[in-house]
């Protein structure tokens, strides 16, 4: 069985780290490759880093930070945030990206997924999903969560599935930045319903949702922000008892 994996999200605004609730009251959290340095120190699997204003200011990614990270980091590292074609999908990995997640510009253009597939290699492209509940379904969200579509979550993932993700990013908006826990019964529906891993995102607020993120919510991985950022759980903890607890998790 593969090892279930640990990923820190920064999310980065003006070259800084900012985390929120419920995408909203962005607070400064420290600089995000020395951020990064620290979690790969302390033992974190991945990093995730998403330029969360590039969408919606209608530019590129920060090529400055994807090359820092690349040169101060060995861990796999994703970059997201305004990415709309295989030309800055290339350009990020020119610069040293491990993968990259696309999420707006993949509902704008679901052929993106396959193209972004055929190109790279499934195992570069990471598609987000950004949903939360209305009137009992889960809808899709884009642009840095402030704009509703017309897809349903379930739906939406096995069609990116089908086009060629090598990987589903899930947050749940009703539950992020709340440390109250994951969305574990869509996950589990969603790990099911899939054969490509899904990376748990918001909600993480004491060790305990780890495990029941695993093994209730059935993701791959767990990725988490505030609770790392702000020092609430050390990671060489959290493995140490998720590894107790009957989870396997690498170990340093």
């Amino acid at each position: 069985m593969l090892a279930k994996r640990i990923i820190a999200c920064l999310d980065v605004k003006d070259n800084q780290t900012v985390k929120g609730v419920s995408f909203e009251n962005l607070r400064y959290a420290g600089d995000p490759v020395e951020l990064g340095k620290a979690y790969s120190e302390q033992g974190i699997d991945e990093l995730v880093y998403l330029d969360i204003t590039a969408t919606n200011e209608g530019r590129k990614q920060i090529y400055s930070l994807v090359e820092n990270v690349a040169k101060n980091l060995s861990i796999p590292f994703t970059i997201g945030g305004g990415i709309s074609s295989i030309e800055d999908a290339e350009n990020l990995l020119i610069h040293g990206a491990d993968k990259i997640s696309v999420n707006s510009s993949a509902v704008r253009t679901p052929s993106l997924v396959s193209d972004l597939a055929k190109k790279f290699g499934s195992q570069f492209v990471v598609v987000a999903i950004d949903a939360k509940t209305i009137n009992g379904n889960w809808i899709v969200h884009t642009h840095g969560g402030k704009r509703p579509t017309d897809k349903e979550l379930f739906s939406w993932a096995k069609e990116i599935q089908d086009r060629g993700a090598g990987e589903i990013l899930f947050t749940s908006m009703d539950h992020d930045g709340h440390q109250q826990g994951f969305a574990n019964q869509a996950l589990r529906q969603m790990s099911e319903m899939l054969s490509i891993p899904v990376i748990a995102s918001g909600g993480a607020g004491e060790m305990k949702d780890f495990k029941d993120v695993f093994t209730v919510g059935k993701a791959d991985a767990a990725l988490a922000a505030s609770i790392f950022h702000f020092g609430k759980i050390k990671i060489p903890d959290l493995k140490n008892y998720l590894f107790n607890e009957g989870i396997n998790v690498r170990l340093n």
